[in-house]
C-alpha cells in the first residue's frame, strides 16, 4: 500500500479526540477507501497537561501549533482549535504558506477570513476543505459543491444550529419558558456556559454566509447576514404558533435577488407540512433548492465529536485520494476565489410574505385600536388578531397578529408608527412564515 497520509491534529477537545478515536477504530477501512493509511503523527494544543479521554502517548507533541505545516513529517494540518482569529488563524496561514493542505471545523474562521485562506489554497495547489464547520458530520457541503454542480440553486436555507433547536423544540413539547429551558440545557452540556453565540443566531449566521458563497458563487459576506436570535422567544408564541398550524424554528435564509444577496437568521414559523418542522433535538438540516434538482433536503447531526470527526475524516479521505491521483483537490468554493462575485445586500423591505407580530401591551381600553390603525396606516392586511389574557408581566397583556402576504417594508412602517407608543410595554417582536 502507498506511504500513509502523515496528519498533524491541532486542537484536542471533544472534536480533536474523536478523530483521534475514529482514525484508530477504522484505520483498515479508512485506508481501503482513500487508498492509503491516514496516520496522526503530531498533536498540539494549548494545554500539554490537560487530562484528555484517549491515550495521546503514540504521537509527538508540538508546543507551537503554528509550524506544524513546516514540519517534514506532516502532509495536512487539521484544526480543530477554533475562533476566527489568534492560534487558529495563524496556524491555517503559516500551513498554507508551508504549501501543506488544511482541514478545519472553525465556521468562524472560515466566515470571516475563508477567502483570504481560499486564495492561499489556490496559490499554493494545496486543498483547503472544511465539511465539518457547517452543520457536523451532514455532507452538504460536498452536496452543494459536487452533487449539484450542475444545477442554479435559487434558495439555500434551513436548521443551522442544535443548541436553539433543541431549545425551540423542548419548549415546544413541555410548555416551558426560554430561560428554563436554556439552563436544562446548559446542564446537559448542549449549550455553553456563555451561550449567546448559539442563542443569538451568531453561530447560524457564519455557517449561513459559508452555504451562501458555495451555493450562489459569491464572496462570503458574514457582515451582510441581518441576524436575530431567540432570546425573545415566550412558550406563549410557541404555543399561538402551533394553534395556528405551525412550530417554531431559528431559520437560516440566503437567496439571490438579481445582483444583490439575501441572508437572513431569523426564528420562523414553519408549518406543520414542511420537512423542517419535523427536525427536533439538537439536529440540523439544510434545503437547497436547484432549478434541475428541485428541492434537496441534508439532514443529520449538527454537532458532537462524532458526526463532526466523521466530515473532518471524510475530507482527509479525500486529500488522500486526490494526492493519489484518484481526485481533484479543487478550489474551496466551488470557483476560483477570484471569479466569486461580490455581491451587495439586498434590501428585505421588497420581500412579499406573511408575518406574525406578537405586542406586549398595556391592559387598557384603546390599544387594539391604536395598533390597527397603524397597520391600516402602512397598509398591512391583518389576517387574524388574539388578545392573550394576562401574562404576569405588570399587567401586560399579550396580543398576536398574522398579516396577509405583503411586503415586509409594510409591517417596518407600521412599527415605525408605533414606536414611542405608551401602550407598547416592550418592543414587538416580528417573525416571518417560511411558505410550503
Amino acid at each position: 500500500m502507498a506511504e500513509p497520509l502523515r496528519v498533524a491534529l491541532a486542537g484536542l477537545g471533544t472534536v480533536g479526540a474523536g478523530v483521534i478515536r475514529l482514525v484508530e477504530a477504522n484505520a483498515d477501512l479508512i485506508a481501503r477507501r482513500a487508498g492509503r493509511p491516514i496516520k496522526i503523527t503530531v498533536i498540539s494544543a494549548r494545554d500539554r497537561s490537560k487530562k484528555r479521554p484517549v491515550d495521546l502517548t503514540p504521537y509527538t507533541w508540538e508546543d507551537d501549533m503554528v509550524i506544524l505545516g513546516e514540519r517534514a513529517d506532516v502532509d495536512v494540518v487539521v484544526e480543530l482549535v477554533g475562533g476566527a482569529d489568534g492560534p487558529a488563524l495563524s496556524c491555517a496561514r503559516a500551513t498554507m504558506e508551508a504549501g501543506k493542505a488544511l482541514v478545519t471545523a472553525n465556521k468562524a474562521m472560515i466566515a470571516h477570513h475563508g477567502l483570504e485562506l481560499a486564495a492561499k489554497a489556490e496559490a499554493a495547489k494545496v486543498a483547503l476543505k472544511f465539511e465539518a464547520a457547517v452543520a457536523g458530520g451532514i455532507p452538504v457541503i460536498k452536496g452543494l459543491r459536487e452533487g449539484a454542480a450542475a444545477n442554479e440553486i435559487e434558495r439555500v436555507y434551513g436548521i443551522l444550529n442544535g443548541t436553539c433547536n433543541y431549545i425551540l423544540s423542548t419548549m415546544e413539547d413541555t410548555g416551558r419558558d426560554f430561560a428554563d429551558v436554556l439552563a436544562e440545557a446548559q446542564a446537559k452540556g448542549y449549550a455553553e456556559a456563555d451561550p449567546a453565540f448559539d442563542i443569538e443566531g451568531i453561530d447560524a449566521a457564519h455557517k449561513l454566509s459559508i452555504l451562501a458563497a458555495i451555493s450562489f458563487g459569491s464572496k462570503i459576506d458574514f457582515p451582510g447576514v441581518e441576524t436575530t436570535g431567540i432570546t425573545r422567544l415566550r412558550a406563549a408564541d410557541i404555543a399561538q404558533a402551533h394553534a395556528l398550524g405551525y412550530v417554531i424554528r431559528l431559520i437560516g435564509m440566503a437567496e439571490t435577488q438579481g445582483d444583490k444577496l439575501f441572508q437572513r437568521v431569523q426564528p420562523h414559523l414553519v408549518p406543520f407540512g414542511h420537512p423542517l418542522a419535523h427536525v427536533d433535538g439538537a439536529t440540523n438540516a439544510v434545503v437547497a433548492e436547484g432549478n434541475f434538482s428541485g428541492r434537496l433536503l441534508f439532514q443529520g447531526a449538527g454537532a458532537g465529536d462524532g458526526p463532526t470527526a466523521s466530515a473532518v475524516v471524510a475530507d482527509l479521505i479525500d486529500i488522500a485520494r486526490s494526492t493519489m491521483g484518484g481526485g481533484e483537490i479543487g478550489v474551496p468554493f466551488s470557483v476560483p476565489v477570484a471569479e466569486l462575485e461580490a455581491m451587495a445586500p439586498a434590501d428585505s423591505g421588497p420581500r412579499l410574505g406573511r408575518a406574525y407580530i406578537r405586542f406586549m401591551v398595556a391592559d387598557r381600553p384603546g390599544v387594539l385600536a391604536e395598533i390597527t390603525a397603524a397597520m391600516r396606516d402602512a397598509g398591512v392586511s391583518i389576517e387574524s388578531l388574539i388578545q392573550k389574557g394576562r401574562a404576569g408581566d405588570a399587567g401586560a397583556v399579550m396580543v398576536a397578529m398574522v398579516t396577509h402576504e405583503g411586503p415586509e417594508s409594510a409591517v417596518a412602517e407600521a412599527l415605525r408608527l408605533l414606536e414611542g407608543s405608551a401602550s407598547l410595554t416592550e418592543p414587538p417582536l416580528v417573525m416571518q412564515l417560511l411558505g410550503e
